[in-house]
């Protein structure tokens, strides 16, 4: 009788070892995955930040920024030495994500866009210099072009947005044009054009016009050349 349960007991001991093995290793997990047609918001927003600070192999934002500042920079030294006895040339330059850098407060902002802290952030006058756009403003001084700023930034910050530009090298301009409250229904590239429009009648040829967005540059009348910077964080139609 002992024998016979001994026995029994082994025969127990073995089917659990087999079901506990069987247990520890399972068929490989399975996941069925939607079919996603747009990326991921978290994991873009963490492809901004290393891609703002070069860390990435999507690119590095400082140096595709430098770039395109020295392609803008190179133009503007062909058509200077090209410049008509008669004709005043003109440089237009767009601020935000242009000649001023708005990241710390994007970054603060997680990406997102909250008007009364982006206003409370251009009061503030603590955007920093985009270094190639600085270099092409330095230039476009030295060749003794013209250069007037065309921004969307609202009227209402036109005192603090003279002193940012000033604060960072931008010291000497023709003209800084903001839309006024009359204008706020009107399409970046309506507003834009009229304001290009405004340097022409003035007697300027527009040679180059450098902006972060392709609605800086379209409409009528045009610059010669158009360069546009890289920017992924925000978009303006």
């Amino acid at each position: 009788m002992k024998r016979f349960a001994l026995i029994l007991f082994m025969m127990v001991c073995s089917v659990a070892s087999v079901t506990s093995a069987a247990q520890a290793s399972p068929q490989p997990a399975r996941t069925l995955a939607s079919n996603e047609h747009v990326g991921n918001l978290g994991t873009l927003k963490l492809k901004l930040q290393r891609y703002y600070a070069c860390t990435c192999d999507c690119g590095c934002y400082a140096k595709e920024l430098d770039h395109q500042a020295q392609a803008a920079i190179d133009f503007l030294d062909r058509r200077a030495a090209h410049k008509g006895a008669q004709e005043k040339l003109a440089l237009v330059l767009d601020i935000d994500e242009t000649a001023l850098s708005n990241y710390k407060e994007m970054a603060a902002e997680d990406y997102g866009y909250i008007p009364k802290d982006f206003d409370a952030w251009e009061d503030s006058a603590q955007a920093t210099a985009i270094p190639g756009t600085l270099r092409l403003y330095q230039e476009a001084q030295r060749l003794g072009v013209t250069v007037f700023f065309i921004t969307g930034r609202g009227e209402a910050h036109r005192a603090a947005t003279e002193q940012n530009l000033k604060s960072q090298g931008y010291t000497n301009f023709a003209g800084l044009t903001l839309r006024s409250p009359a204008q706020s229904k009107e399409s970046t590239i309506e507003y834009k054009s009229n304001a290009r429009k405004a340097i022409v009648d003035a007697g300027y040829r527009i040679i180059l016009n450098v902006g972060d967005q392709f609605s800086d540059m379209k409409g009528l009348p045009a610059a010669e050349f158009s360069v546009k910077l890289p920017n992924p964080f925000y978009y303006i139609p």
